[in-house]
């Protein structure tokens, strides 16, 4: 019964080096995600900073829709 119990631990052993490689795949993964939300947050800020200088510098009926007759 020795090599069976050894059978089983070599399994779980496996099984939680397997599951310890997932854990640190998906913590590498959320880290890429996190700089890529933040370059992209800071790039979303820059073109809404440049919009805003391009609307303040028209007139301001060209930012209004027209009325409609």
């Amino acid at each position: 019964s020795s090599s069976m119990t050894d059978t089983r631990l070599d399994t779980l052993e496996i099984h939680i080096a397997q599951q310890q490689q997932a854990i640190d795949d998906l913590s590498e993964a959320l880290a890429l995600q996190q700089k890529d939300i933040e370059r992209l947050k800071a790039s979303l800020h820059r073109s809404d900073s440049r919009i805003a200088e391009l609307e303040a510098g028209l007139p301001a009926a060209a930012v209004e829709k027209p009325p409609h007759y």
